[in-house]
């Protein structure tokens, strides 16, 4: 079981680095309409959760003091490297405290702003995606962002 969960968080991941590697260095800081972020603000607050809820997260609640989410989403021009700086690091985390569990744990409680959650069931960017074959990386990046957003603002909040 918690192999799939890693491949599934995977296959997000490649589906996300497609996504950016296929817009221009100036495209990573565009917006392209209202109440909509930039790949590079979506990095910044993906990469800000992943910190967040994998810090320790068998032992503290995965909303952690010294995260400012609200930051998260203030306008910020980003380079390239910065980007992926954020991107890995945000997902290098997940990647380290999942190759530590086991099936067993996946019951396991956690907790996330105070609420309980089994380890499986603590997984927002793998539930909530809803990522399919898309024509473009971009826009399935983009999209599978903002919907896991909608539906994790009033459970994660």
């Amino acid at each position: 079981m918690i192999k799939d969960i890693v491949d599934e968080y995977a296959r997000y991941r490649s589906i996300g680095e497609k996504a950016i590697q296929q817009v221009s260095d100036e495209a990573l800081n565009s917006v392209l309409g209202i109440d909509n972020n930039s790949i590079a603000i979506i990095v910044r607050h993906l990469s800000g959760n992943l910190l967040s809820r994998f810090t320790d997260f068998l032992s503290s609640d995965g909303e952690k003091p010294w995260r400012d989410r609200d930051s998260e989403f203030q306008d910020a021009h980003y380079d390239r490297r910065e980007v992926e700086r954020m991107w890995n690091k945000g997902w290098g985390i997940l990647e380290s405290e999942l190759s530590k569990l086991s099936d067993e744990q996946l019951q396991q409680h956690v907790y996330i702003r105070g609420q309980a959650w089994t380890i499986h069931d603590a997984r927002p960017i793998a539930r909530h995606t809803g990522i399919r074959n898309k024509p473009s990386y971009s826009k399935a990046f983009v999209s599978a962002h903002e919907l896991w957003l909608r539906t994790t603002s009033t459970r994660c909040r």
